[in-house]
């Protein structure tokens, strides 16, 4: 009975854990020549996250499951899995 009750704590610590420490993974597609460095708010943290130029890739936002990122054209709300495209600057 002890070694269920074990094994159970840490399926739930560990189910917990990565709840605590997720991340905001998101395919993009940079259809400028040029890369950007957008703001980007993450669980009440703020940091900078770079797209590169000319390019489909995945980049990865140390946080929450969710962010925002802020552009010229105003702030887009994201989440884990999301595809988006940059075009002038701007995230569709």
């Amino acid at each position: 009975m002890k070694i269920m009750s074990m094994i159970c704590l840490v399926a739930l610590t560990i189910s917990f854990s990565t709840s605590v420490f997720g991340a905001t993974t998101l395919r993009y597609y940079n259809k400028d020549s040029k890369s950007y460095t957008f703001d980007v708010k993450t669980c009440g943290n703020s940091t900078k996250v770079t797209f590169g130029s000319s390019r489909t890739a995945s980049v990865t936002i140390q946080g929450c499951d969710k962010a925002t990122i802020k552009t010229k054209c105003g702030s887009q709300e994201v989440k884990t899995g999301q595809k988006i495209e940059i075009k002038n600057g701007c995230i569709k």
